[in-house]
């Protein structure tokens, strides 16, 4: 069985989300756990983009793997972490949205 490049992509940026938050927890990687999560995070999130890139193009795999990081950091960082809510930021979180699926539905 074959699994879709794509859910490889998802699932890739669901683990930089990952990344990103244990990173914060890591406090500079002083803290053994979070620190040794963060790199198993990095490893695998990393793993997986390299399996979605053997068949999705390099400029559309990349920036819709940053942007599933950017904005599920951003999201969990309002919800969970305190950062700001303002309007505007969300306008922006949309935005970046609106720019991941143009890039996927006008990829090849």
């Amino acid at each position: 069985m074959t699994i879709n490049p794509w859910i490889y992509l998802v699932v890739a940026g669901i683990m930089e989300v990952g990344w990103a938050v244990s990173l914060k927890y890591s406090e500079g990687f002083s803290q053994v756990i979070p620190s040794i999560i963060t790199v198993l995070f990095m490893i695998l999130s990393l793993y997986l983009l390299s399996l979605a890139l053997k068949t999705i193009t390099i400029g559309t795999g990349y920036a819709i793997w940053t942007g599933i990081g950017a904005i599920g950091t951003a999201i969990i960082g309002m919800l969970l972490l305190g950062d700001s809510k303002e309007i505007g930021r969300v306008i922006c979180i949309l935005v970046v949205i609106t720019g991941i699926l143009g890039l996927k539905f006008f990829s090849n």
